[in-house]
């Protein structure tokens, strides 16, 4: 079809659907600029995004909850009589087992830029160890080669980024030799756009000849999981589990032989692991049943008397609080991407970078669409919650001062260090208020749980007050 042909049937198109200001700037087009122009308006679902201005835009809804529920069901970070003490020690084994046999693969959603943290690049690339200043990435290659050489397995890496950051990433790994996992075994990948709206719902563009998009969430990770060809991957080389985790995140344990054994043991399709919240209002999702499936309510959407309900004894009644980690089968996102599945779409009106319709350029509040991996959660035959402690395995690096920032990464890193350490019986010096008095870091080549330090007290070396002590 010529150029022109497929214009005048997609300005007809656009008129149906009220978007014709997209081909605004059709005259001021060179030949290539139409034609990519053209290309980007025929990729889009036209029919599904009036039925997203009518439910967002034109006629939005709180995301009420609806449905029977309550608070979700969880395991204990450590078990509690006989029995359980059983089922923990059988699902350790199994998860080991699983782990050995080369089934696990390691999952990082990565397409976040280091914006916030005051630094240019993508975030995975942001250095954060205390001593070292290890790249989030190079803290994960190295726990995913910890791993591979202590369960004798290999263990691939799948690395989702988003368009922003692909290229750079990509060149971030290729220039640290994949930080020594090889190519074969690390993937990398782009998630899915959803294209940006004026708050009156129509489409923005970022540029005459160009639509404005952002990266689809990280619910878009079970669509791209399958379109990059990630989910053949992993079928080929036998693997069926993925550990996902955001990659803000250095504490993150990515092959917990329990968390994975007691998702087998049970028969799930999805699970997550959960933390006791801070306080009622702390800004993470809510774990809940609800119809009787685990779903997660986001902060925002539970409403305060709920929040701020307590148990006789004092604790919340929703006090289980999502931190993004999960255990996903291969199978369940298989069998997601076969049903033609769709997650429910959430807004955020937000600055977006854009022209006007003078072509100038500008930068106003706008509307962004993006889908959340939690909301698969509902969609699982079924689904385990492990707890697990704050300081053991989640310190988010969101900003570059103030709750969750650098530094206070960077002590919790320090903090896990000196407790696996002294449960070691290794004695560390601290300050009067209870904080440690030293540096510490320990590479995930030393230890990857804190039972690893013990097999290894002899090459610890005498730590001092105000010392500086990288244990490798």
């Amino acid at each position: 079809m010529s150029t022109q042909k497929s214009y005048e049937n997609t300005k007809k198109l656009l008129k149906n659907h009220n978007q014709s200001h997209l081909l605004g700037f059709w005259e001021k087009l060179d030949k290539s600029q139409r034609q990519d122009l053209l290309a980007q308006i025929q990729r889009l679902d036209l029919d599904r995004i009036d039925v997203w201005v009518k439910k967002f835009i034109k006629n939005p809804a709180s995301d009420a909850i609806s449905g029977d529920f309550i608070p979700a069901m969880s395991y204990n970070p450590a078990p509690v009589g006989p029995e359980q003490q059983r089922k923990y020690a059988g699902a350790v084994k199994l998860g080991k087992e699983v782990i050995s046999a080369g089934k696990v693969a390691a999952f990082v959603v990565a397409g976040g830029q280091g914006t916030r943290l005051g630094f240019d690049g993508p975030k995975g690339n942001f250095p954060i160890s205390p001593i070292k200043k290890k790249t989030l990435f190079r803290i994960f290659a190295d726990s995913i080669a910890a791993a591979s050489q202590k369960y004798q397995a290999n263990c691939p890496w799948y690395v989702m980024t988003s368009p922003l950051n692909y290229g750079q990433t990509k060149e971030i790994f290729r220039s640290n030799n994949y930080y020594g996992l090889g190519e074969k075994n690390v993937f990398i990948f782009q998630q899915g756009t959803l294209p940006n709206f004026s708050l009156d719902g129509k489409i923005l563009l970022e540029d005459k000849a160009k639509i404005a998009c952002s990266p689809d969430g990280h619910g878009g990770s079970l669509r791209a999981l399958y379109q990059s060809g990630a989910l053949d991957d992993m079928k080929r080389r036998g693997v069926e589990f993925l550990s996902y985790w955001q990659v803000d995140n250095p504490l993150i344990n990515i092959f917990d032989p329990l968390f994975i054994g007691l998702h087998v043991l049970d028969k799930a399709e999805m699970s997550s692991k959960a933390l006791i919240k801070s306080g009622p209002k702390e800004k993470v999702g809510n774990f809940c049943l609800v119809d009787g499936r685990v779903t997660v309510i986001e902060y925002s959407d539970l409403p305060d008397e709920l929040a701020e309900k307590r148990n006789p004894d004092g604790s919340l009644v929703f006090e289980l609080g999502s931190i993004a980690i999960h255990i996903i089968n291969r199978t369940f996102v298989e069998k997601l991407n076969g049903d033609d599945f769709s997650l429910p779409l959430h807004i955020a009106v937000k600055k977006i970078r854009h022209i006007d319709e003078k072509g100038n350029a500008v930068e106003s509040d706008g509307i962004k669409l993006e889908s959340f991996v939690f909301d698969a959660l509902p969609l699982a035959s079924k689904s385990v919650i492990l707890q697990t402690i704050r300081s053991e395995e989640f310190a988010p690096t969101k900003n570059a001062a103030g709750v969750d920032s650098v530094d206070t990464t960077r002590q919790m890193m320090v903090a896990r260090a000196a407790g696996w350490l002294e449960s070691a019986g290794v004695t560390i010096p601290r300050k009067p208020d209870g904080s440690v008095d030293c540096l510490l870091e320990i590479a995930p080549s030393f230890a990857l749980e804190k039972e690893d330090v013990k097999e290894k007290l002899d090459q610890i070396p005498d730590i001092k007050r105000s010392g500086c002590i990288y244990i490798a």
